[in-house]
Order: C-alpha cells, then structure tokens, then sequence
C-alpha cells in the first residue's frame, strides 16, 4: 500500500485553535508521517507516496491528494454531516479529559479515556465508511485522520 509523506491543514479562516488542539494535531501530524497506509484504489491514479492537503470548503471536507512531484493525483469532497456528532461527542470528552488530568485520581482518568478511545474509534469508522472507494487506509490512520478532522471541523 502506498502512504503519505507530507500533509498540510488548509485553516485559513479558522478561529486560532487551543494549546491541547494545538498539540493533538502535531501529534497527529507527527504519527501519521511516522506510520501510515494511505491509496487511492483507482487505475487513473499514480502510486504514491502522496501529499495530502485538508481543507474544509463550501461545508465540505476536502481531501486533495498529489503525488511527490506535487502534481495532482486526486480529490475529493465529503460531507461533514455524517462527522457532526462524532466530533462533536469527541470534543466534549476530550474537554473532559483535559480537566480531569489536572484535580481527578488515575482510576477516573483511565475511564474518561477510554471513553474518548471509543468515540475516536467510531470517528475512524465513519471516516473509513466515508472514504471507500475513494480512498483506503488503515484504522491508525483513519485514527489520526479523524484527529485532523476535528481540528478542522472545530477549529478549536
């Protein structure tokens, strides 16, 4: 499977993001560069390794895939409203982690965890559902993937 060797957020117009979403989305960014199965499953495509731009647009996701020269490969628009609630639940809970590592015991903060894990999983889910045909990638990155989206999706 081919993968992806650089990605760039488009946040032009985006509210300036928070220090934890800041650096959720560096960590992203970082792990994905560091391991990722990304291709595009069409004969009209060359392989990779790509370039992926996200951008949000007219209220849509927008995945621009070139290739290492830079010259285009593929693009294509999703729909943010099957991501709504998910993000939505994601960053709520992730607000309550956020608050729960700074006054509650480890037990607590090992369950909001958890719960964040699953509600990241569901948005992997959904992304991976999202992009068939389109695009085929693994659940870690469809994981970090859906992390970059909640950055966008939000802006923080």
């Amino acid at each position: 499977m081919s993968k992806l060797i650089h990605i760039e957020i488009d946040d032009a117009g985006l509210p300036t993001p928070t220090p934890e979403i800041e650096q959720e989305r560096k960590v992203a960014i970082f792990d994905l560069l560091e391991d990722n199965s990304f291709a595009v499953p069409r004969d009209d495509v060359p392989d990779g390794p790509y370039r992926l731009g996200l951008a949000i647009r007219e209220r849509r996701l927008v995945f621009d895939v070139q290739t290492e020269a830079k010259d285009p490969a593929a693009e294509f628009h999703l729909s943010l409203g099957p991501f709504r609630q998910v993000v939505k639940d994601y960053f709520q809970i992730c607000e309550s982690y956020f608050d729960a590592v700074k006054k509650l015991p480890p037990s607590q903060i090992e369950a909001i965890d958890m719960g964040r894990r699953g509600i990241h999983n569901e948005g992997a889910r959904v992304l991976q559902e999202r992009l068939e045909g389109k695009a085929e990638v693994d659940i870690d990155t469809a994981r970090r993937l859906f992390t970059l989206i909640c950055v966008l999706h939000f802006g923080g």
